[in-house]
């Protein structure tokens, strides 16, 4: 069956909607990043680079290093934004644009998210590279699509016990990592880890500036949840959409984050750039080894 156009929105050019798009333009390993202006400094540490497209905030380089064809591709912020990027890229590489039918051969991509982030136990320094092993998602994305069992019941259950979670806010879920991209990337120079992705930034992540939230201690509840030895390592905004979606759609993801402050201790990095350019460097080196 043919998707409609009302679903499956094309520009004039036969490109992708929000992406803009087509499918000869992405690599089957593609980095996201969320801030646009990180995406030339991913692609700068290229050996070549043949494609620049911008459409919104999302802005792709594809390009290649050590012989490895590569994209990267700026997400925004936000499990909303993920949720465009990643069915837009399936859609690329799973989806015929001219009959307008799914293929029958589908091409499974390589996601690897660099992101920074905070962390919420004392134990992980600044400047540290966290590899997130598992997620817990506060976002409610998962829960819109068909579930499929791809979501660890025991631990979001025992979360929410813990917590006593209002029934008000969207169900966390929890979902691995790929462990076969995982291994890739792995070295002692990474800590594994077990991320908490929130909606927004402020009340969602326990910061009060005018607006009183509705679980001042819920931090602190999160912090010291355990569940045979597993602890919530950090906090960002994406990486619960990006394994949700992946394992539905047959990706491969994983989540990187360079810790630029430790919420617990209050510390913060002298030297943020140039430690997220590390963990770019490291990245694209294990990458294309």
């Amino acid at each position: 069956m043919s998707l409609e156009h009302s679903e499956l929105i094309l520009n004039n050019d036969g490109s992708i909607y929000h992406l803009n798009l087509l499918p000869e333009d992405i690599a089957e390993t593609v980095i996201f990043v969320g801030d646009p202006d990180r995406v030339p400094k991913v692609s700068s540490l290229f050996d070549t680079i043949e494609i620049k497209k911008r459409k919104r905030e999302f802005v792709t380089h594809t390009g290649h290093l050590n012989g490895k064809r590569l994209t990267v591709i700026s997400t925004g912020i936000g499990p909303d934004n993920i949720d465009i990027v990643i069915n837009e890229l399936d859609a690329l590489v799973n989806i015929d644009f001219k009959t307008r039918k799914v293929r029958k051969n589908r091409i499974r991509l390589s996601i690897v998210r660099i992101g920074t982030s905070g962390a919420i136990q004392k134990d992980i320094p600044v400047d540290s590279f966290i590899l997130s092993k598992h997620v817990i998602g506060f976002d409610g994305l998962l829960h819109f699509y068909e579930p499929k069992n791809i979501a660890l019941k025991n631990i979001s259950e025992a979360f929410v016990e813990h917590t006593n979670w209002s029934p008000k806010k969207a169900s966390p879920y929890v979902i691995e990592c790929d462990k076969g991209l995982g291994q890739k990337i792995m070295s002692n120079r990474i800590r594994l880890g077990f991320t908490g992705t929130n909606i927004g930034f402020y009340g969602p992540q326990g910061r009060i500036l005018r607006l009183k939230v509705e679980d001042e201690k819920l931090n602190e509840k999160i912090a010291s949840f355990s569940f045979n030895n597993l602890k919530i390592t950090n906090l960002e905004m994406e990486t619960s959409a990006i394994y949700a979606l992946s394992k539905l759609l047959g990706h491969s993801a994983i989540s990187l984050n360079c810790i630029l402050a430790n919420r617990t201790t209050g510390d913060f990095s002298k030297k943020p750039e140039k430690a997220t350019k590390d963990l770019i460097k490291y990245t694209l080196n294990k990458l294309t080894q």
